[in-house]
């Protein structure tokens, strides 16, 4: 499996990290995200995650930034895209489990690299319950 990683400049540490963990599990990894800790916009590292779920070239995708919030607002915007804002084990487990999140984003300065490395853990194990789920889940896209 194939998963997509883009960062600001907030979470570069997290994301050597993360990388490292997923390759060492066997997943290839598409790297997206600033390699420095210099200044830069996170869309730009964000909109190539949400467009590598959408183009069937990655099955999920991590972001960071500092909040978390401009890398999840970002990947919204994609239709299909489906990015959780997560700062807990629960959270992670009911985006996956209730939501069908294709996308974790991760607060790189309110976590720790021990917490970001097990919402990874629980993100790219937990399954999509369906059921009753899967009916809101198929609501969440804008019909025009």
């Amino acid at each position: 499996m194939t998963i997509a990683i883009g960062n600001d400049h907030a979470g570069t540490a997290y994301k050597f990290e993360i990388i490292q963990l997923l390759e060492k599990k066997g997943y290839e990894v598409l790297n997206f995200g600033t390699d420095t800790n210099e200044s830069m916009d996170y869309p730009d590292s964000i909109h190539p995650v949400a467009h590598a779920i959408e183009g069937g070239k990655a099955v999920l995708g991590i972001i960071l930034c500092g909040s978390g919030n401009g890398a999840a607002i970002t990947a919204n915007k994609h239709q299909g895209i489906r990015a959780a804002l997560c700062w807990n084990n629960e959270l992670v487990q009911l985006a996956r489990q209730h939501n069908d999140a294709n996308i974790l984003s991760i607060p790189a300065r309110f976590v720790s690299l021990e917490q970001a490395l097990q919402f990874v853990e629980i993100f790219i194990t937990t399954a999509f319950e369906g059921g009753r789920h899967q009916n809101r889940v198929e609501k969440i896209p804008v019909i025009k």
